[in-house]
């Protein structure tokens, strides 16, 4: 019998592993696992090579527990340990042999999974005790049985062991009892091992039998050691791809299509990457890319392996050479990460443009599905964007698709501006700006339709992309000035007519203080009155809503300009009615106006070139006697105004013809509308 003391650095190793070696405790029987599969896939290389050659038999790894026990066992056929190697491997913390075997037969050796020696002493995370009995496939080997408790001192015996192999037994400890329930088992087993190269079983199939669920004589074998992603795209069927995608997100819609990735060199890759269908809420759509290394799971948390916007696919990367830290469990950047994204990326691309040049129909007809991960792309990846911008597509509001090239050429004519810009208009919901829709229709403009998740961020990207170029909603402002060309309009109310009318419209408005009157010269038959929203600002509430560090704006109440054609006849008859029921009053304010109008001009010419301690104290006192008198009786005309405006039903009438059209009219001003417009009638 020997004893001894394990090989490390420190007295507390055991507590460090418990506590801070994996970052869940349900990692210990992947890691027991992955062992039993390096050992099995040791000893198939070496039967290939002559080097061994017994039988190799039933290589199944088992699992089994004992409740009454409170026992896990793994056991394999595989290589097994002297104890000479249980002396170098075992008790030598993070002496790995997986690196020593793969250098010695590089050429033969099927995946090894096991890189750092540690995955072993994950055991003692749940562990109370952990024993070893294993036999080794050299002739002559004696069986070796290894105990440790958690502590340093471990001892190793000779053993009876028929078979070559290992069998690992974890006495499981009083805080980890919940790893003694099969079902909680048979979970990790899927969750971590259900693709990996070598049988697992884990107890037997069962049945339905007399109204009761009872055990079959075979074996519950619970993966699948030849997964899709490991086999020849040649060899396989689009059903094939359908079936695998099933059994991984049986609850999800069918995808659009496939990726199968197969990379060789610079570095080993392997996986298949779906296309699901997204339309919203792509948050919730992340973390259904699955990351394995040599077919064990690792993590469903890929970004660091693939561009944010990748990870609205679904599906299966699996690469030896993304580096991972001891545990398995988190990804360790270096050049190589960064090499597999961007040929992931360049795949994708690639593929995306494949569909769009050989099948361009079927390519519009999944675009509602595509774009929100285009232009998630393009938006994030500049190397995803330089490829995707030939297939990337538009629609406008008649449901018509094209290319951000075909796009400019069909608008170049009628939507370049007198500065040379190409002005993009676009709409985002089709029916609430159908009438600002169908006056640019009306001009010969062409209108998109920009109603997805992410398209403020995209126009605002494309815009910094596209030479002289710039995005409009359609209702940002009156049409004629939403493209401003040369030619302009003469309007038929002079600018003191205008800012008599200001208080007379601004008067009756809901909410006043989010609205700004301006009067613009329109064509006679464009609407009497329009609602817009400034572009820039309301974009900028747009993005404040997914975040990007603009929160800020949407704190800020929405404000609208409410514009007057001031060359409507409706405007005109309003003015007309206007200057009938109250020019005599205002002109005798005006009459009064006038004179300290005056006067307080001809002080304010004096003071041009004084600086302010040099005009007396009684130019100032003179000066804010007449600004008052001049409130007074601007407020007084203003008051005259408003009260005309109250009594004229059609300055009402109109404005409220304009919030309808922007669907601002609701409840109880609703139901006014509907009466006066019976009673105008």
């Amino acid at each position: 019998m020997q004893t001894g003391k394990i090989d490390v650095t420190s007295e507390n190793i055991f507590p460090i592993i418990k506590k801070f070696l994996y970052s869940d405790h349900e990692i210990f029987l992947r890691e027991m696992i992955s062992n039993a599969v390096d050992a099995t896939q040791k000893l198939r290389t070496l039967a290939s090579v002559g080097e061994y050659k017994g039988e190799l038999g039933d290589q199944t790894i088992r699992v089994s527990m004992d409740k009454k026990k409170k026992t896990i066992t793994v056991s394999d056929r595989g290589v097994g340990m002297t104890a000479e190697e249980i002396d170098r491997f075992i008790n030598q913390i993070a002496f790995s042999s997986a690196g020593e075997f793969l250098e010695k037969y590089k050429e033969q050796s099927n995946a090894i999974i096991g890189h750092f020696g540690l995955g072993f002493y994950s055991a003692f995370m749940v562990s109370e005790k952990v024993e070893i009995i294993t036999r080794s496939y050299r002739e002559g080997a004696q069986a070796v049985k290894w105990i440790c408790s958690g502590t340093p001192e471990y001892t190793i015996e000779e053993a009876e062991k028929p078979e070559v192999g290992t069998d690992v037994v974890l006495h499981i400890d009083k805080d980890s009892k919940e790893f003694l329930d099969e079902d909680r088992i048979y979970g990790i087993l899927k969750k971590y091992c259900r693709f990996l190269p070598v049988e697992i079983a884990f107890g037997k199939e069962k049945e339905w039998k007399d109204g009761k669920e009872v055990e079959t004589g075979r074996d519950r074998i619970i993966n699948e050691t030849r997964p899709l992603w490991t086999r020849k795209p040649a060899d396989l069927k689009d059903e094939d791809y359908l079936e695998f995608y099933r059994s991984l997100y049986p609850t999800l819609d069918e995808p659009m299509f496939h990726i199968h990735l197969n990379v060789d060199y610079p570095f080993k890759l392997t996986g298949i990457l779906y296309f699901p269908r997204i339309k919203s809420n792509f948050d919730i759509q992340k973390n259904k890319i699955q990351l394995y290394c040599n077919q064990v799971y690792v993590t469903d948390s890929v970004e660091g392996i693939v561009p944010e916007f990748l990870t609205l696919l679904h599906g299966v990367i699996d690469s030896p050479d993304i580096p991972l830290n001891v545990s398995r469990s988190f990804l360790q950047s270096d050049s190589n990460v960064k090499k597999i994204s961007s040929h992931i990326t360049k795949k994708v691309a690639d593929k995306l443009a494949e569909i769009f040049k050989n099948d361009r129909s079927s390519f519009e007809k999944k675009w509602d599905d595509l774009k929100l991960f285009i232009e998630f792309g393009m938006i994030s990846e500049e190397k995803f964007y330089d490829r995707a911008k030939d297939f990337a597509l538009l629609k406008n509001t008649e449901g018509k698709y094209f290319t951000l090239e075909e796009y400019q050429k069909l608008i170049k004519e009628n939507q370049t501006d007198k500065h040379k810009n190409l002005v993009y208009l676009y709409a985002t919901d089709k029916d609430k700006q159908y009438s600002y829709i169908e006056k640019a229709n009306k001009k010969g403009y062409d209108v998109l339709l920009m109603e997805g998740q992410l398209d403020t961020h995209f126009l605002n990207h494309l815009e910094q992309k596209l030479d002289n170029s710039h995005f409009v909603r359609v209702d940002a402002d009156v049409v004629e000035k939403l493209i401003q060309k040369e030619e302009t309009h003469e309007s038929n109310l002079t600018p003191e007519q205008q800012n008599e009318l200001i208080p007379v419209f601004q008067s009756q408005l809901p909410q006043k203080e989010h609205f700004t009157v301006s009067f613009e010269a329109m064509a006679e038959d464009d609407q009497p009155v329009v609602i817009t929203q400034s572009e820039w600002m309301r974009r900028m509430k747009d993005m404040s809503e997914l975040g990007g560090g603009m929160r800020f704006y949407g704190d800020i109440p929405d404000q609208y300009n409410l514009v007057i054609n001031a060359n409507h006849h409706l405007i005109l008859k309003i003015n007309e009615d206007k200057d009938k029921k109250l020019r005599e009053k205002i002109g005798k304010i005006e009459e009064k106006l006038e004179p300290i109008r005056k006067n307080k001009a001809d002080l304010e010419s004096g003071h041009k070139e004084k600086k302010d301690e040099e005009i007396p104290r009684e130019e100032k006192d003179r000066l804010e006697e007449l600004d008052k008198k001049i409130g007074e009786l601007e407020k007084k005309k203003k008051e005259m105004l408003e009260g005309y405006a109250g009594k004229n039903k059609l300055v009402r009438q109109l404005i409220d013809l304009a919030l309808l059209s922007n669907n601002m009219l609701t409840g109880e001003e609703l139901n006014r509308f509907v009466k006066r417009s019976i009673e105008l009638m």
